[in-house]
């Protein structure tokens, strides 16, 4: 039975930033899983996080944001660099695509990082000892690598019907099951024991 995990994200959305607990939790009950980490790049300097939206994610999740995310909530979001980096990522060392999205959303959402420039995460790319082209580290465009990947992403999208992020889909075989992350993000562990039963559903289907 093969199985496929698939994350779409954005590293400058918070309700991204609070489901990636979910995805750690069901790689390390399930590392055999082939997990697809799918940046959605939505953010691209024209749109910004309300307070009211944060208040909201807390309240719903485990989580209480850092103050100084909150002090530049009213900053534009830009997440065009990080797309670039995730695709590279994922296509030449997807083995710590997990490990770098953890750093990336951590280097956001709890140092305030607007993740704009390779300056911004230059300890990232050395931590991971990423060597990634020049050409990645832009705001200015897509690289070829994202784009390849948006298109990807958007006739993944048409199939599941939503455009809506943060998105889990599971790939059991051929059937494709969206996971109702809200209801396990105050308790991530949750997740894998419905996954779990998803499984256990298969199997007995197919014997």
């Amino acid at each position: 039975m093969s199985v496929q995990l698939f994350y779409i994200y954005d590293t400058h959305c918070p309700w991204s930033y609070v489901t990636l607990p979910l995805v750690n939790e069901i790689i390390s009950a399930h590392p055999e899983f082939t997990l697809n980490l799918l940046h959605c790049a939505r953010y691209e300097g024209d749109e910004n996080i309300s307070k009211k939206t944060i208040e909201t994610i807390e309240d719903d999740s485990s989580t209480t944001f850092s103050n100084a995310y909150l002090a530049q909530l009213k900053q534009a979001k830009d997440s065009t660099l990080t797309a670039n980096v995730m695709s590279w990522v994922s296509n030449k060392v997807p083995q710590v695509g997990l490990e770098v999205l953890n750093a990336l959303f951590k280097a956001h959402f709890e140092q305030a990082n607007e993740l704009r420039s390779f300056d911004d995460i230059s300890d990232i790319v050395t931590e991971f000892k990423l060597s990634p082209p020049n050409k990645v580290f832009t705001l200015e465009k897509f690289t070829k690598d994202a784009e390849i990947l948006l298109s990807s992403l958007e006739e993944l999208q048409d199939i599941m019907g939503t455009k809506a992020i943060p998105a889990l889909l599971l790939a059991i075989d051929e059937k494709l099951i969206l996971l109702n992350h809200n209801l396990y993000l105050k308790h991530p562990k949750a997740i894998v024991e419905a996954i779990e039963l998803e499984l256990s559903n298969e199997l007995e289907q197919k014997i």
